[in-house]
Order: structure tokens, then sequence, then C-alpha cells
């Protein structure tokens, strides 16, 4: 049993089983939960149709830095499958067709990933870093005009 984040929605299970549903995400930190339930792993629900699910494992906290701007990234490996593409399972059937022009969903995948589509490519990361800017803007507090 482990802990989920669903929407605007973080739940972990109680130790005994005896839980009061989810917490709202607005209301509690994911440092809080982690804390609360010692973990340093959890999954994470990407997509609910597509059931992308993935691992985070958190290796260490920092205080926040005033000279950082957030979110931040650090590090990427591989490149990230199209959204819509069937989830794990329609990827991997996707970069099997694409690999044999004779494959029965070849022109499908083709369509979906592009004749250049590279799993293992080396991901964008000033890309990455300009819509993490842009994400950092939208999401900044706003200063109140005075009455």
């Amino acid at each position: 049993m482990g802990n989920e984040l669903r929407a605007n929605r973080l739940w972990h299970p109680d130790p005994e089983y005896g839980f009061d549903g989810p917490l709202d995400a607005r209301k509690a930190t994911l440092a809080q939960v982690l804390a609360d339930t010692r973990r340093k792993t959890f999954r994470y629900l990407y997509d609910f149709g597509d059931a992308w699910e993935h691992s985070v494992k958190i290796e260490r906290i920092s205080p926040a830095s005033p000279h950082l701007t957030y979110p931040l990234i650090l590090d990427a490996v591989g490149m990230r499958p199209p959204e819509d593409c069937g989830g794990p399972w329609g990827y991997a059937e996707k970069l099997e067709a694409l690999g044999d022009p004779h494959h029965e969903y070849y022109e499908e995948a083709l369509d979906t990933l592009g004749d250049d589509h590279d799993p293992n490519a080396k991901p964008d990361i000033l890309l990455i870093e300009a819509r993490l800017e842009a994400l950092a803007k939208k999401w900044a507090p706003r200063t109140r005009r005075k009455a």
C-alpha cells in the first residue's frame, strides 16, 4: 500500500487501514505527508486514462534558496512519451512497431511518434527550464492593490 497523488488530492493510507479519505493538496504539503508516513518513496498517477504511474524517490529535502526560481529541474534522462499514446503498453507497442516497417501498426506508430523519435535521447533542458520559468511566473504570489 503506498501514497498516491491524484489531481488536487494527495492520499496516503492510515497504518491501521482506517483512513479518512484523500487529503486536500491545497492544505497538505508533500513534505508533511512524507514526514507523517516516514516514507521516502511514493507513487504518482499521472494520467488516469493511460495509467502512467511513476515511482518517485525523495533523496533529500533542502531549504529553499532565495536565489533560485521554483520549480526547477536538476537533471533528466530519456525523452517523455507523447500524450495519449496508449499508456505504457501502447507506447511499448508503438516503439516496437516503429522499429519494423512491416509491422501492422507501423504507420500508426509513425504518425504518433514520428520517424525521428528516440526514447533514449537527452531531453532539452533549456526548453524544460523555460517552461518551468513560465509556470513559476504563473504561480507567483500576486501583490494586492490597496484600496
